[in-house]
């Protein structure tokens, strides 16, 4: 809780996804980060806490991050490169993974330095390609939701198509590493960490 920051964390799906419900505490607006199933747990909390969701917003494109996107049926934000993606099973790991679930087209576009906001939430919108093209990060005061880019002592991994190393670390070193230690890391999958401890124990930021 960073204020009247809420996050509830939900793992989602055969692939186990980091479904994240960001929202406030005083308004009750919020949004819903990488549905990757739908889930009654998540809805039963939306309900539940009478929050109104403005947006579903995708890390990236794969179909372990936007399977529960129609059930949901929130207004999808994406990432302007990651948009092929996000309905065509041959380039969204669907047929890969043998998980199959149609996604509605996305209602807005995004690009780095976009602010996403609700009535008192405010998330930048950081490009952190590598892992996908249009792979973002979400800041929202001192917690940043990094999708698969970077995870506990871990990164996301580039040998999926259109994947690529070179960008995937120029992301997490130009981009995630510059920020404060104290930043909360919460990742696509697995446990929360810190920017600080990320820099300090990740193998692969050595």
């Amino acid at each position: 809780m960073i204020n009247d920051q809420a996050v509830k964390t939900f793992v989602v799906g055969a692939l186990e996804t980091n479904c994240y419900l960001l929202y406030s505490r005083k308004s009750k607006e919020g949004f819903l980060i990488d549905p990757g199933a739908f889930d009654r747990r998540v809805e039963k909390a939306i309900k539940e806490g009478g929050i109104r969701i403005k947006n579903i917003i995708n890390t990236h494109a794969h179909i372990d991050h936007i399977s529960g996107n129609k059930k949901f049926g929130y207004p999808i934000l994406i990432h302007e490169r990651d948009n092929e993606l996000l309905q065509n099973p041959s380039k969204n790991l669907a047929f890969f993974v043998g998980l199959f679930s149609e996604s509605p087209s996305a209602s807005g576009l995004l690009k780095d330095g976009d602010i996403i906001e609700a009535t008192d939430l405010k998330i930048k919108v950081l490009h952190t390609p590598g892992h996908t093209p249009g792979g973002i990060s979400l800041l929202c005061g001192n917690m940043i939701f990094t999708g698969d880019t970077l995870f506990c002592e871990g990164v996301g991994r580039v040998d999926f198509p259109y994947s690529n190393e070179k960008a995937l670390f120029d992301s997490i070193r130009n981009k995630l590493m510059k920020l404060d230690d104290s930043t909360e890391v919460f990742p696509g999958h697995g446990p929360a960490t810190t920017i600080g401890h990320e820099r300090k124990a990740n193998p692969f930021l050595a």
